[in-house]
């Protein structure tokens, strides 16, 4: 993408409304515009980050068996009375209604609506497990919105839901949620910690907050320092292997780990004063084990193995892409602005001209751009007749991975710079090695 030909509305000041880094940078970095008070659109630097953040987290609820679906968002109140949950919501929710008076709600979450899904189509155990999932726009209406699309009233959210026959298969369903959870983080450049949470209004009593320690976290946090070492299962995990999935929550959930509402005094206590890490902290997941909480009153049942109808066991399982952008911000920047990880940076070249209309560095230029083009690497030429300091600041700015900086007195030479955004480190090469090292590494 040529920056000339590209929608890229920086902000030269720091905005008064942004609280935290994450919410400066986004708005500074033309990532989001708000709209209103906790709704915002998503530019196109921003939605191609979230886009990639979104495409990680899908092939990790493929992995671990989930199948996508896509559920509306507009949803009707009857559902959620068969679940007696219209009226114990709260404010939260949207309550709304169509011309025809009919009661309706801007859906906060999705488990009414799948099981009626679920017991429209589903008969009996043979047919199970299974875990369904989308990846929706929501709406909560906050009291309070703030920092940006952390915690914003409209929201993008994936939410999966597992069901199974009895509470034993119920929790195989989330453990490979768990596990697929810790891959998604891990993938993202992200050290979530499991830890043990408050199941709110969701219901059930089983429920961990996946947590990353961050000085702007909303949360307080307790939890051992041993998970910072702790290692994440590779792509030769077989999510199929209920031991081997048991296996890796139980090592996972064995060391201490709460949130505020969860923390019990007399289990801190008992841990080395040298090993406890009581912090701020993001949520970035929550899973939920909640039983026939839903099946019961909805009536979603399947036939057992004896011939009995049974209530089905459940589970829901949520990250919210819209939060996980900032939090890779708050985790992963400087002075200078944003640096993102290459699994989900908006563009993984920058592609600097020093000096448009030269000839030779306007050769160079398009060679090494479409040469990395033609790759399948995304590039971001900075085509335009700006200052270099301008450059260089709305480069560090967006935090692309790297940077190829080419001007006449480096070309007259065959050579252009290749800088590292996360080191600062810089180093000479000629255009051909650098598009052979880029190419290889990526």
């Amino acid at each position: 993408m040529r920056l000339s030909r590209y929608f890229l509305p920086i902000l030269k000041e720091t905005p008064k409304e942004a609280e935290i880094v994450s919410h400066r940078l986004m708005l500074r970095a033309g990532m989001i515009r708000q709209q209103s008070s906790g709704i915002y659109s998503w530019l196109p630097l921003g939605k191609r980050v979230l886009d990639k953040v979104c495409e990680i987290v899908r092939e990790e609820q493929d992995r671990a068996g989930a199948i996508e679906i896509l559920m509306p968002t507009i949803q009707s109140a009857e559902l959620w009375r068969e679940s007696s949950r219209y009226d114990d919501y709260g404010r939260e929710m949207l309550r709304i209604s169509d011309r025809q008076d009919r009661e309706m709600l801007f859906g906060p979450t999705n488990e009414e609506m799948v099981t009626d899904i679920f017991r429209g189509y589903i008969r009996s155990y043979k047919e199970l497990p299974l875990n369904l999932y989308h990846i929706q726009w929501k709406f909560r209406d906050e009291i309070r919105p703030r920092f940006g699309t952390m915690r914003s009233r409209e929201f993008l959210m994936k939410d999966a839901y597992s069901f199974d026959l009895d509470e034993a298969g119920a929790r195989a369903s989330y453990n490979r949620m768990f596990v697929a959870y810790l891959r998604t983080f891990d993938r993202l450049g992200l050290k979530a910690i499991p830890m043990r949470a408050d199941t709110g209004p969701i219901g059930g009593d089983l429920s961990h907050e996946f947590i990353i320690l961050a000085e702007t976290g909303e949360s307080q946090v307790f939890c051992d320092k041993q998970f910072l070492g702790m290692v994440v299962p590779g792509d030769d995990v077989d999510f199929w292997n209920d031991a081997a999935m048991e296996e890796v929550v139980s090592s996972w959930t064995k060391p201490y780990a709460a949130t505020d509402e969860m923390h019990e005094e007399t289990a801190w206590d008992s841990l080395d004063k040298k090993e406890r890490l009581s912090a701020r902290g993001i949520e970035v997941g929550h899973i939920f084990y909640f039983g026939t909480k839903y099946s019961k009153p909805m009536n979603a049942t399947v036939t057992g193995p004896d011939g009995r109808e049974a209530p089905i066991h459940m589970g829901s399982y949520g990250i919210g892409p819209t939060r996980l952008v900032p939090a890779l911000i708050e985790a992963f920047h400087d002075d200078n602005g944003i640096i993102w990880p290459k699994s989900v940076a908006p563009f993984q070249i920058g592609l600097i001209s020093m000096k448009p209309g030269d000839q030779a560095v306007d050769a160079a230029c398009e060679t090494i751009y479409e040469q990395l083009r033609n790759a399948g690497i995304d590039v971001l030429y900075d085509d335009t007749d700006s200052r270099a300091g301008a450059k260089f600041a709305t480069m560090d700015l967006i935090g692309l991975p790297t940077q190829i900086i080419a001007g006449p007195r480096g070309i007259a030479n065959n050579e252009v710079e290749l800088k590292d955004r996360a080191t600062g480190e810089r180093i000479s090469l000629s255009p051909e090695a650098a598009i052979n090292r880029i190419t290889s590494e990526i």
